[in-house]
């Protein structure tokens, strides 16, 4: 299938109207939908440049809007919106939905790429969703505690070696976690892998894991405990 991007893709989740990017490579062996979280988007530059990061490598992206734009006014005020993971969720399914649905990515696997609250979101949207694997990067899984246990699709936690507060309830939520999982604290970054070459190092372990459970060829050994 020839390569293909969509801007501004209009996603329905209830009474709310999302908007997302979608590109999906020419020979793509999966895509992979972004959970943002704590005020972010699909214009953020660091998702921006592990998404390219990512198509790169073959894989198909979708970065993806959480909150419309009066919610993100709305929420920039009060902070609530970005920590209501029930609503995040069933938007991240709602977003699944659609790339499923949309031709130019028939028959790929999905995966979730989440970050901050965002990755509790897509934590929570994987044990209601067919989806292939996990990954999350500096993010709050433990916001997700109760649905842990349940989550099917192999899972990969990065922590900033700096991001000390962070440390610990990616340490809980991986001894939660009953799937497949790995943490890998990376040395020297910090929450947002704001330093030199982090984001890079990111992009390499995702991408490795989402190589690794979304490509077709692979084995359906995903679903083992480890």
């Amino acid at each position: 299938m020839p390569p293909t991007q969509r801007e501004d893709a209009a996603i329905a989740s209830g009474d709310a109207t999302l908007r997302g990017d979608l590109v999906i490579p020419e020979r793509a062996r999966g895509v992979v939908l972004f959970a943002h979280g704590s005020g972010s988007g699909r214009r953020s530059p660091r998702n921006r440049y592990v998404a390219e990061l990512l198509q790169s490598r073959g894989l198909g992206t979708l970065l993806l809007d959480l909150l419309m734009e009066e919610e993100e006014r709305l929420d920039a005020g009060t902070g609530h919106l970005r920590f209501d993971i029930d609503l995040l969720a069933k938007r991240v399914v709602s977003a699944t939905e659609w790339v499923t649905s949309a031709g130019e990515a028939e028959g790929l696997r999905v995966g979730y790429f989440g970050a901050s609250t965002g990755a509790a979101a897509a934590l929570q949207a994987a044990t209601c969703t067919e989806i292939c694997a996990v990954v999350s990067r500096g993010g709050r899984p433990d916001l997700a505690l109760e649905h842990l246990s349940k989550v099917k699709a192999p899972t990969l936690l990065i922590v900033g070696g700096n991001d000390i507060p962070v440390i610990p309830l990616n340490q809980r939520a991986h001894d939660e976690l009953r799937c497949t999982r790995e943490l890998v604290i990376v040395p020297d970054a910090g929450h947002l892998f704001e330093e030199s070459g982090m984001l890079d190092i990111v992009a390499s372990l995702a991408g490795d894991w989402f190589l690794r459970y979304l490509s077709l060829d692979e084995e359906a050994t995903h679903r083992t405990a480890s």
